[in-house]
């Protein structure tokens, strides 16, 4: 049982006020809801909608694999574009994404050994399936942020830091990440805690992880292909871009997202967040807060639709079918959470 400092009791006020973004409907009846907030920044970083809170602190997950990525390449950390791309990954776990992790061990003459990340088996679940059938286990090459992992011993080994206690907060690289998502994102983090993985985790608001999603995906935009001048953010940005199934994986709706929109910087992250950023420096940044992945990329869509963006294309991930009986009975979709009073106002109007 947690101690009293571990779960404090939050009054009703405390809570943010999300509200209704996706629904499933079933034979005509809203089964379920799921609650959230979200935001669409314009390219000039004003508010083209807002839903819920988006001012609210959150933990953007894996999310902010992007803005990691950008700190370990201010700090010198080369690598060939598909591993950077896996830099800033959730991947599956498969066999391209694991050698994709050595690959960069061995770039810098590390191994497995190095890592203090967490042990898992992998996310995807045909790659999870298959790994298991192979007789495999939970192991820290496995699980979905190695990649991270495997690029962050890389910088330590460059810049002749201490490998061991890489991820404690105090650490020379996590230090340099705290610095690079305050500058990408223009807020100090409102919290700090540990992701999964092990990393340390800061909590910011909806409309600066927009805010640094779309400053990647102008960098990566305005890009003159000279790798001289190149900034970090349009290394990560067209990193993402050219490999998207390193991003995530075949079969994943970030990995489709942005193969459907390009120029696009997406990522997910766990408990329901979402990200992306387009090549003008607008962004779209979600949060489910009921933690339903399921509900992402609806939501997503919907806000892009906001930002003027044509998602014709995006039909595929913008809905999903309710079955009953191995026969389509309902959909999921975004529910109109951005009335048209809302779509050229302030943020602070939208709260």
């Amino acid at each position: 049982m947690l101690s009293p400092a571990l779960s404090p009791a939050l009054s009703a006020a405390a809570l943010p006020q999300h509200t209704p973004l996706v629904t499933a409907i079933r034979d005509g009846l809203v089964e379920s809801v799921h609650y959230g907030s979200a935001i669409a920044l314009k390219a000039d970083g004003t508010t083209a909608a807002a839903a819920g809170a988006p001012l609210a602190p959150f933990y953007p997950r894996s999310s902010l694999k992007p803005l990691q990525a950008v700190a370990m390449v201010r700090a010198g950390l080369e690598l060939p574009a598909d591993l950077l791309a896996l830099a800033a990954a959730s991947h599956s776990g498969g066999a391209k994404h694991r050698q994709g992790a050595l690959r960069i061990l061995e770039q810098y003459g590390l191994s497995v050994s190095d890592f203090e990340n967490s042990r898992d088996l992998p996310y995807g679940a045909g790659e999870r399936e298959e790994w298991l059938r192979n007789g495999g286990r939970s192991t820290q090459l496995t699980q979905n942020c190695s990649g991270k992992h495997a690029a962050m011993v890389a910088t330590c080994k460059i810049n002749g830091w201490p490998v061991k206690g890489y991820l404690d907060p105090s650490h020379p690289l996590q230090q340099l990440v705290a610095r690079t998502v305050l500058d990408l994102t223009d807020e100090a983090p409102l919290a700090v805690s540990t992701d999964g993985c092990g990393t340390p985790l800061f909590a910011l608001t909806l409309q600066g992880m927009a805010r640094a999603f779309g400053v990647i995906a102008k960098a990566a935009a305005d890009d003159d292909g000279g790798p001289a001048s190149q900034s970090a953010e349009a290394a990560v940005g067209l990193a993402m871009q050219g490999h998207p199934d390193m991003v995530a994986g075949e079969g994943r709706d970030v990995t489709a997202l942005m193969r459907l929109l390009p120029g696009s910087v997406a990522k997910d992250g766990f408990e329901g967040v979402q990200l992306v950023g387009l090549p003008d420096g607008a962004a779209g940044a979600v949060k489910i807060s009921d933690g339903g992945d399921r509900a992402r990329m609806p939501a997503t869509v919907k806000l892009l639709d906001a930002l003027g963006v044509d998602t014709t294309p995006l039909t595929s991930i913008a809905t999903a079918p309710v079955l009953g009986g191995g026969h389509q009975v309902g959909l999921l979709q975004a529910a109109d959470f951005l009335p048209q009073s809302q779509m050229s106002i302030p943020v602070n109007e939208a709260l």
